[in-house]
Formats: C-alpha cells, structure tokens, sequence
C-alpha cells in the first residue's frame, strides 16, 4: 500500500504500546476490516513529527478480499491524518523495506524573520537570512557513496553507515527552500543532520568546504544540529520493476 500522513500527533511510525503510531493506527484498522490480526512492514520508519507523502507499508493475509477497493475499505476507518493512496496484490517475497531499492525524502524550511503559524507543523523555521549557493556549494561533498557516520544519530545494527545519496538538489521558492534527497539507504536522522548542516553553511556559521572533512572525521560531533522533523517527508520509495510511490508534498502540489 502506499500511504501518506501528517506525521504531527504520531509518536513515529514503529508499532510501540500504549501511543499512537502510523503502524498501529493502520494495523487496527486491517485487523478490524479483515477479522485476523495484521502486522505491516514499512519502507521507512519515520520518527515523531515526521511526514510522508510516499510511505510504502506491505503486509500478508490469507483473507479473501477484494483488495481493488481495500484502499476505500480502508479510508473509512482511518482517521483525517493518515490515508492510503492505493494498494496491490505484490509476490510473496515482497518487503516493504528489504525489496526497496532507493528512498527519496523532502524537507522544507521555511526562510523569514517570522514564524507562519500556516506552516509551523510543515516546514523548519530559520530566521536568519540562508544563502542557498553556500548549501548548494555544501552539499555537492555529500553526492556518491560515503561513510555518513557523521550525520547519524542512533548507529544500525552491525554498525554499518555506508551509504550511496544519488541526488541531493536545493531550490528556493519564495521563502520556502526545499531539499531532495534520493538515495540507496539512510540512516536514523541521516537528512535532518544533512539539513542543519546545510543550514549552518546558509547562515555562514559553517564553510562550506568544509563538509568534505566532516564525513572523513566519521564524528556526530563535527557535523551541524539535527533539524526538527516538521519539515521532513518520506517522498517515495523506488522498487525494482520500475514501481516508485513518490508523490509532491501537499504544499508542492501546484
């Protein structure tokens, strides 16, 4: 299924108990639609805050149902921030997660002296004035396969942070600056640490030459602030066979 959330009053999208998360919110509602109980895989486990406009989630049944009207089905039952686009009988050996072959994710800073309460729960806040040509100076050193043990906040099991980030685009619209960023893996806050570090070379605070140094040093110390995750959506997700989920964030949708 392809899923898309406000992930503002989720406690991220990992199953936990007792709160409210993207996982348990839906696998209620197939336990409930298919009378069996339902665990789901998701191609990205976004954290509090987070949003998604191409999550991609997969789950097994042995329940006869006509699944071209499951993502109707389904709809009804979910609550307003938390929909599922559309869905697909896939093989057995599909995973959500292990058959992904490249993620892409968006974050959004909003870039004026003063807050917008329009977008607080949707774009990071920056202040200062960001110069875009120093962040898009900086990120050029993160492009092709590196070790990005800098930029991450919880290792992985097996402690391996070599990463490949294909594409890494910044534009401005307005007074909104926007970040894509496509890749073959991330790690836990891989893009909100790129974002801070990024915004940290737009404020002058950091050259931007310098990120080369930051991934060699392999040290969270030396890369900039973790960005909050109201600015970050799980854009889409590719697989192998040509299917990617990648929708425009909401706000991008002209």
């Amino acid at each position: 299924m392809a899923v898309e959330y406000d992930g503002t009053a989720f406690c991220g999208f990992q199953w936990q108990p007792a709160v409210r998360t993207v996982a348990g919110t839906l696998e209620a509602a197939l336990a409930s639609l298919l009378d069996e109980p339902v665990k789901i895989t998701g191609a990205g486990r976004t954290d509090s805050g987070v949003h998604a406009s191409g999550q991609v989630v997969s789950f097994s049944t042995g329940r006869d149902f006509p699944f071209e009207r499951l993502a109707l089905a389904l709809n009804s039952a979910l609550p307003e921030d938390l929909r599922v686009r559309d869905a697909a009988i896939v093989e057995p050996e599909f995973s959500a997660r292990f058959s992904a072959r490249e993620r892409t994710y968006v974050f959004v800073i909003f870039n004026r002296p003063e807050a917008s309460p329009l977008l607080a729960r949707y774009a990071y806040h920056v202040w200062r004035p960001l110069e875009v040509g120093a962040m898009i100076d900086g990120a050029r050193a993160l492009l092709g396969q590196h070790d990005f043990r800098a930029f991450c906040g919880v290792l992985p099991e097996g402690g391996n942070t070599v990463r490949c980030v294909r594409s890494l685009t910044i534009e401005s619209r307005g007074e909104l600056i926007r970040l894509d960023i496509r890749a073959d893996g991330f790690l836990h806050h891989m893009v909100r640490t790129i974002a801070g570090t990024l915004v940290e070379c737009g404020t002058g605070r950091r050259p931007a030459d310098g990120i080369a140094g930051v991934l060699a040093g392999r040290q969270r110390s030396a890369a900039g602030h973790t960005a909050p995750p109201n600015g970050l959506y799980l854009a889409g997700v590719r697989y192998e066979g040509g299917y990617d989920s990648y929708a425009e964030p909401p706000m991008f949708r002209w």
